[in-house]
């Protein structure tokens, strides 16, 4: 993406995750203009080696035609970050949605541009702040020809056929999907494969904090069992069905933090955790685990206070059952 000392690529956006693609993509030796509205953290790549830019203008004069600049920004100001970009770019030029954007704006954004002779790709990245080292597992969207000629940027950022082992049964010339990158289809597939993907996450996630959260119970119960929960998330990680990586997080969690302490009783969500409910609703697929760990995450945040409230309040009525307050 480089020629002649010039800089193609651009990158918007330097939190956690648009940073440490910057830093991988220079380990392929990918140079890259750098603009965030956090003037220090242009600052702290530009002193690693990456091109400052102060505004969008001059961010978009730096980088040399035909450009491609990659937007890794909160879903809730992707629309409006497009929109501003793609006033100072030129045809030919193509931008990247890295971040979490519901597929449908994709597909919104790609009409808009495509009037001004602009390419869009979107690209469902996952990998967290462990990209840098790991690298990225990339869901890609976007016209064919567009997505090839960005293969070198695509192939420095994922982790290569090293990053697992080979599936049985697969020969030969390894495939893309295998290098940890691969092209879903057209414009908004990318971020619809990262939504499902995301979907999965809430209820691996929830499936592990349920299944500790009962062995820590039974440290109660009777009979008691006085269970080290981090020893066993060690065991699980080595032989078991469930090893995984969100496995081995939680292990390393514990063993960093045994109680647990300071972290909140509190779970966000994200959009793709709604979106991902909603797709299977307009599908007519069942979904009851994904939608249960969607739900979960709402009650975590006490969203359900009122409603037992009002079954505190019918038992009352019924039968005279009188509730207990909850500890503080």
């Amino acid at each position: 993406m480089s020629q002649s000392g010039t800089v193609n690529f651009g990158m918007v956006g330097l939190g956690r995750m648009g940073a440490n693609l910057v830093r991988r993509l220079a380990r392929s030796q990918i140079s890259s203009v750098v603009y965030d509205l956090d003037s220090a953290a242009v600052e702290t790549l530009s002193k690693e080696g990456a091109t400052p830019a102060l505004n969008y203008s001059d961010f978009v004069g730096k980088i040399a035609a035909p450009r491609t600049v990659w937007v890794m920004v909160p879903a809730t100001v992707s629309d409006e970050t497009i929109l501003q970009l793609s006033s100072q770019l030129s045809p030919g030029d193509t931008i990247i949605d890295g971040g979490n954007s519901n597929y449908r704006n994709d597909q919104a954004n790609a009409e808009l541009l495509s009037k001004k002779g602009i390419n869009f790709v979107d690209v469902g990245t996952s990998g967290g702040i462990y990209g840098l080292e790991r690298g990225y597992s990339l869901m890609i969207g976007g016209d064919q020809k567009v997505v090839e000629a960005l293969t070198p940027i695509f192939q420095a950022l994922a982790p290569g056929v090293e990053g697992a082992e080979r599936t049985p049964g697969r020969n030969g010339v390894p495939a893309p999907s295998e290098a940890g990158y691969f092209h879903c289809g057209p414009v908004g597939a990318g971020h619809f494969v990262k939504m499902i993907h995301n979907g999965i996450e809430y209820g691996m996630m929830a499936a592990f904090a349920e299944g500790l959260g009962i062995l820590d119970a039974a440290k109660r119960a009777e009979p008691a069992f006085d269970l080290d929960i981090a020893e066993i998330t060690q065991v699980w990680r080595r032989g078991s069905v469930v090893a995984s990586w969100l496995l081995d997080l939680t292990a390393e969690a514990l063993e960093e933090n045994p109680t647990l302490d300071g972290y909140s009783t509190s779970v966000s969500d994200s959009g793709e955790g709604r979106w991902t409910v909603q797709a299977a609703i307009e599908s007519g697929v069942p979904a009851p685990v994904l939608s249960a760990a969607l739900y979960s995450r709402f009650a975590s945040r006490d969203n359900d206070d009122y409603s037992n409230k009002i079954l505190s309040a019918m038992r009352y009525k019924f039968g005279g059952h009188t509730e207990q307050s909850k500890k503080s």
